[in-house]
């Protein structure tokens, strides 16, 4: 592929890191030496100094990409999108690089669809798979997670996520995984710095939300570099499509799942709500319930279930520091698909002609053994 005059100006700017071949780089947390954004006095601005090298690495990497598909995980929330159009805006900017945001699943949430609406609507929904693009960029998910629907044949050049890392990610041909962060946005709000010029509006607003709902406003798992890039896009975001999207009218569905959560919500020993809805119009309202009961006074621990599209869709939320993506592989075993991390985790388990009751009192009784809680002790109704 020729490289075009914008490209090889990058190149020159962040030399001798960027070469004019491919370049296999990966930057994961379990590897590197201290973490970054985490230790007192760390600031974004020294994370866009590291980023600089490693932006240079990523430009490498895809010297030779004429076509690139942003990928991130199905049914996407905040983190993911606003991390795929930063990473759009990031290419396009630098190398003059076009890309194509797709998705699987749905975007359901009425948040989410408003940040979609604000950003112009970004996001493809693929008829077909990723392997009709040459190159495939992975955001806010890995390869094998499960809650992706790339083969796991597929090449994947680039991988951009928070989440633990999983052996298939070396196989990229640059990733950048910090398990240490609160949230993919953080990871990309460097980069983008690291280009030096101003953030677009939209981009800013997105990242800023992509960092406050995955880390609860800082108050879930956030780390220091988390905290320095919340503030640092603060002061550049759009408030009043900030406040549209975080006050975005919900459908009736909501209320209806709401209403069905909160009447067969179980509480045990005053720490654990277990509940479940049965049919849902969208995937993600396990997720959104699971949040909302998690304010509960005292409750450490929420499990969610529902059925959507012939599947068990399963969240998982706590405030304890972490545990929550080996509580939820441990509940679903090998029947389904699992993954998160220290606070928030999720699943999905074909039916496949089983009763879906059955299956919900399986993984009931799966999370009560693993939080060392009797099936019958100081069991209550929420409501």
């Amino acid at each position: 592929m020729r490289a075009g005059p914008s490209r090889l100006r990058i190149c020159q700017r962040f030399a001798p890191a960027c070469r004019p071949t491919r370049l296999r780089r990966s930057i994961l947390s379990s590897t590197i030496g201290p973490q970054r954004g985490t230790t007192k006095g760390d600031t974004i601005d020294e994370g866009t100094k590291q980023a600089e090298g490693d932006l240079a690495s990523l430009l490498a990497a895809l010297e030779e990409v004429d076509r690139l598909l942003i990928l991130p995980h199905n049914d996407p929330d905040p983190d993911a999108i606003a991390s795929s159009v930063a990473l759009q805006w990031l290419l396009k900017e630098t190398v003059g690089l076009e890309s194509t945001i797709g998705y699987r699943g749905i975007i359901g949430r009425a948040e989410n669809k408003a940040l979609v609406r604000y950003l112009g609507y970004p996001l493809r929904l693929l008829a077909r798979g990723a392997s009709m693009y040459p190159s495939l960029a992975l955001v806010d998910t890995q390869p094998g997670a499960g809650n992706n629907d790339v083969p796991s044949s597929t090449k994947v050049s680039v991988v951009f996520d928070h989440h633990p890392v999983r052996d298939e990610t070396s196989a990229a041909d640059f990733s950048d995984v910090r398990t240490e962060f609160g949230a993919t946005s953080t990871i990309l709000t460097e980069y983008c710095q690291a280009v030096g010029t101003e953030l677009p509006l939209h981009i800013a607003t997105a990242l800023f939300y992509g960092i406050k709902t995955d880390t609860m406003g800082l108050g879930r798992g956030a780390s220091g570099a988390d905290v320095s890039a919340y503030f640092y896009l603060q002061s550049r975001i759009d408030v009043q499509a900030l406040v549209n999207i975080e006050r975005a009218q919900v459908p009736r569905e909501y209320f209806r799942g709401l209403v069905t959560a909160l009447r067969s919500a179980r509480l045990y020993e005053n720490r654990l709500i277990v509940s479940t809805i049965d049919e849902m119009g969208r995937p993600d309202l396990p997720a959104e319930m699971a949040d909302l009961l998690l304010r509960l006074k005292g409750v450490n621990w929420v499990v969610c279930m529902g059925v959507y599209d012939d599947q068990v869709m399963l969240s998982i939320r706590t405030n304890a520091d972490c545990g929550a993506g080996q509580l939820v592989q441990d509940i679903v075993g090998d029947m389904g698909s699992a993954g998160g991390h220290g606070v928030m985790a999720a699943g999905q388990i074909l039916l496949e002609g089983r009763n879906p009751n059955v299956l919900f009192h399986r993984l009931e009784r799966r999370a009560l053994e693993r939080l060392g809680i009797h099936p019958e002790a100081s069991r209550s109704s929420l409501i």
